[in-house]
């Protein structure tokens, strides 16, 4: 077997041997990884850049976690799992990765995110409280809200630290017996009679199987499998608040609001400051080598809109920005799935923005497709076929 580093490098120039290489070591990967190491398996990631940098989808702080799932009832169990695992890696890891602070989801009665909340919280027995505005602003006085707009507080949702998640799954993998090298490009990925065949900057490697958990380089990765995915630009302000008791974790929590404005999301006091970003933003899309990284007075304004209507107390100064990509579908669910013409290839994420939350029970998921079992969810709602 070649030796190998963190950096890369092969000591030889013979095919390397993996039972499962995962291509992509954002949070998605990172936990697949893990999973698969835990499990005994011997297992290599790849990325060309180092794990939890800014330039893809599992950066910025923080993350929302939450039950009842506006976006469909089906992505519940999963969401159930993904909290129980969390915990397991954070008492694993001896990290505070998941803060349970509460969330309210917020807006007009009749509106997508209420009702789909509403709709969720119903069918899965979720504990919740539906609060009218005045409640809502009694209970957490930072809000100003139209009158007519109600609340659906859950008291489980919370947040996740992102940058020490993805740290975490990554030590814990090494910790299992995985390899990991960063700084070399995957150039090519092809099926084999025996899995697959992985071709880097620096080697060609043999896999039973390969989990492309890319993001926004999916597309790029696999080319031939025309997958429709679009890349879009987002980004994320930190707020300088002028009360800043009233944003604590102990009186104020996460949080999404519907709006004329749109969807906008955000988070207690942690950090940099008060964290909210506009859902979607401007829905530009954009490549994911070449967009631009700067954070206009543009896109500040479409973030502060929201914050001054109904967080006043949090419209100071923009003390911090930055840019993150969604890697979206045409119906905004995930992929996990294997290639329908290439099965030892795995396809995993494109989460259309809302992936971060579930990422231990995807690599849960995807670790059992590696080893040929059936995962014990239904992913069902994920499959490539529902395109074609």
């Amino acid at each position: 077997m070649p030796t190998v580093t963190d950096r890369g490098r092969s000591s030889t120039a013979m095919t390397e041997k993996y039972d499962a290489v995962v291509c992509g070591l954002g949070v998605m990967g990172c936990a697949a990884l893990y999973h698969l190491a835990r499990r005994g398996r011997r297992v290599l990631g790849i990325d060309r850049l180092a794990p939890g940098h800014d330039r893809g989808s599992s950066h910025g702080e923080t993350r929302v976690i939450r039950l009842a799932y506006f976006e469909h009832p089906s992505y519940v169990p999963l969401v159930r799992r993904s909290y129980e695992l969390w915990r397991e890696l954070a008492a694993e890891a001896a990290q505070p990765l998941l803060h349970i602070t509460g969330v309210a989801e917020i807006g007009p009665p009749d509106g997508e995110l209420v009702a789909g909340t509403l709709a969720a919280a119903r069918l899965h027995d979720i504990p919740h409280e539906m609060l009218a505005a005045a409640e809502l602003m009694r209970r957490y006085p930072a809000f100003h809200l139209p009158p007519h707009y109600v609340g659906v507080v859950q008291r489980d949702g919370g947040f996740l630290e992102a940058e020490s998640c993805v740290r975490s799954l990554l030590a814990l993998a090494r910790q299992h017996g995985a390899t990991i090298r960063t700084g070399e490009a995957v150039r090519t990925i092809a099926p084999t009679a025996a899995g697959a065949q992985i071709t880097t900057d620096n080697a060609t490697i043999a896999a039973g199987t390969a989990i492309v958990a890319a993001g926004p380089w999916t597309s790029s990765l696999l080319p031939r499998a025309r997958l429709p995915l679009r890349v879009t630009r987002q980004v994320m302000g930190w707020f300088a608040s002028q009360e800043p008791d009233r944003f604590s974790s102990k009186k104020f929590p996460v949080f999404l609001i519907e709006s004329p404005h749109g969807v906008h999301y955000g988070f207690p006091l942690h950090g940099a400051g008060v964290k909210v970003a506009k859902h979607h933003h401007c829905d530009q899309t954009v490549d994911p080598d070449r967009y631009d990284r700067h954070v206009s007075a543009e896109d500040e304004a479409l973030i502060r809109a929201a914050v001054a209507d109904h967080l006043p107390g949090a419209n100071g100064a923009l003390t911090h920005a930055k840019t993150c990509l969604y890697t979206v579908t045409p119906d905004g669910d995930f992929i996990v799935d294997r290639l329908p013409d290439a099965p030892s290839i795995l396809v995993a994420s494109a989460c259309s923005g809302h992936g971060f939350k579930f990422a231990p029970a995807v690599g849960e998921i995807l670790a059992d497709l590696a080893d040929g079992s059936d995962p014990k969810l239904d992913i069902a709602r994920f499959r490539i076929a529902r395109f074609r």
